[in-house]
């Protein structure tokens, strides 16, 4: 769960920084957002689901 806020929050941050640089248009946002939910709602959920999550672990696992 934590590292599911933490991708949205990283995500949306992300999105509020192109907007504000215009590089990325409000309707291009709400395209891409209503394309995540419609990947959650898939077959295909858990496989990106597992996926996150052994990135995550591969990440927290590197020490710098």
């Amino acid at each position: 769960m934590v590292v599911s806020i933490s991708v949205v929050l990283l995500l949306l941050t992300l999105a509020v920084i192109f907007i504000r640089n215009c590089s990325l248009k409000v309707s291009h946002a709400l395209i891409c957002t209503m394309l995540g939910f419609y990947l959650a709602c898939t077959s295909m959920a858990p496989t990106i689901h597992s996926g996150l999550d052994a990135t995550a672990d591969l990440v927290s696992s590197l020490r710098p």
